[in-house]
């Protein structure tokens, strides 16, 4: 029998954990090992549990989801971190994503479809689905032109691609699985993963989120 998935729950409202207590606590493939209040408590409890998957608030009294996850990922064996969300349009959502972040869930996600980016998540591959997408271009072009420097270093870095990686990196971006591109780019999945892994390299980025916002921050005008 295969290890279950082991997730560690980070939220304020005591409502909130539990209900994705019940949500997950009924899945045979995952297991409940932790909660915490804040991201502070997170930090220790991730410490002692050493979870799979951390399902982060990202607005929070003492510490908040962003600098908690900030933290996680930079452990020599960091979990993976989903952000939790009340809003479908974050600021601090397209942040955590930026800094490694594995994906987000809306809080009012239907209870099948947490589980299923939990596991997604936990096999290694980022949560992120078209709407996802949509709701983050929404929030970088309805922000001020702050981030100029991040826009010409992501043209800078996308200007390194052949014409077919800028292809599937933008794919990435609009939220398509690697059968998805293959089937638009009529290319076999392993070429495409073989794609991506180039790209990961010359992008130097984590994983296919941080690849989706260099593509969107690019874009940006």
């Amino acid at each position: 029998m295969n290890a279950r998935i082991r997730v560690v729950v980070v939220d304020d409202e005591p409502l909130a954990r539990s209900a994705l207590t019940l949500i997950l606590g009924g899945d045979p493939e995952l297991e409940l090992v932790g909660e915490a209040a804040d991201g502070e408590q997170a930090q220790a409890v991730v410490r002692e549990q050493s979870p799979d998957v951390v399902l982060m608030d990202i607005r929070m009294p003492v510490r908040d989801g962003l600098d908690a996850t900030r933290e996680l990922l930079s452990r020599a064996d960091p979990p993976r971190v989903l952000v939790l969300t009340t809003f479908d349009a974050d600021d601090m959502v397209l942040r955590a994503l930026r800094i490694g972040a594995h994906g987000f869930l809306l809080k009012d996600t239907p209870p099948a479809d947490i589980v299923a980016a939990v596991k997604q998540v936990a096999a290694g591959r980022p949560m992120l689905s078209p709407s996802v997408i949509a709701q983050l271009i929404s929030v970088a072009t309805a922000a001020p032109s702050e981030d100029d420097q991040a826009r010409e270093h992501a043209r800078r870095a996308l200007s390194t691609l052949t014409d077919r990686e800028r292809d599937i990196a933008e794919a990435i971006g609009r939220g398509l699985a690697n059968s998805e591109i293959a089937k638009e780019l009529h290319l076999s999945v392993a070429t495409v993963k073989s794609h991506i892994s180039r790209l990961l390299a010359k992008l130097d980025a984590e994983n296919r989120v941080q690849i989706a916002i260099l593509v969107l921050n690019a874009g940006r005008d």
